[in-house]
């Protein structure tokens, strides 16, 4: 497994260096994990039935090709993206994103937070508010794009949006919930619990 850290960047020079990874990837390619945060961005996936545009005309909107509604990225927002070859491991798309959810699930037990996933609506939840999103793209039995965790940013730009398509869901960081460790030490532990969940699945 590659582990990349690519510090702030863009979102959509991001997203097709990923789409160019996976294009060119044969069966024999290694396996990435990308490290990021964006510059303040909505990205809308491809379920796009019945999603409320931004509110706000201040910040870019891209249409991107993932699974999903619209969400938010920005600067204190951990982004790992996973380019797995899935069909090489023999995981399907669901048990992905089950895995996914699992390792920030983890992540946030291991400082005594508890989350839990939600069959109807993916992601991760602490109580009734959301602090992980997620979304991937399938394409040739490989998977790109993957999950967002909210640390200590910025998040009144989703007031401008209905999260991930649900009208009035509160959203949280951990910053919020006591949770004072610094971003690239919890980016280093979600890597670090996410390699060991995906080599024992």
């Amino acid at each position: 497994m590659i582990v990349r850290h690519l510090g702030l960047t863009d979102f959509e020079t991001t997203w097709h260096e990923m789409q160019a990874f996976t294009l060119k990837r044969s069966i024999d390619t290694p396996d990435e994990l990308w490290l990021t945060e964006h510059h303040p961005v909505y990205t809308l996936g491809l379920n796009r039935r019945d999603v409320r545009m931004p509110m706000r005309d201040d910040i870019p909107l891209v249409l991107t090709d993932r699974g999903g509604k619209i969400t938010y990225h920005g600067p204190g927002q951990i982004v790992l993206y996973a380019l797995i070859n899935l069909e090489r491991r023999k995981l399907g798309i669901r048990a992905m994103v089950e895995l996914m959810e699992g390792t920030v699930i983890r992540l946030l037990a291991n400082y005594g937070i508890e989350a839990m996933s939600r069959r109807d609506a993916p992601g991760v939840y602490v109580a009734d508010t959301k602090i992980a999103s997620l979304g991937l793209r399938l394409k040739n039995g490989c998977c790109y794009h993957g999950l967002s965790l909210n640390v200590a940013m910025d998040l009144s730009p989703f007031d401008a949006i209905d999260p991930c398509g649900y009208q009035g869901l509160a959203i949280t960081q951990t910053s919020l919930l006591g949770l004072d460790q610094p971003l690239a030490l919890l980016a280093d532990r979600l890597v670090e619990f996410f390699i060991q969940r995906l080599d024992a699945a």
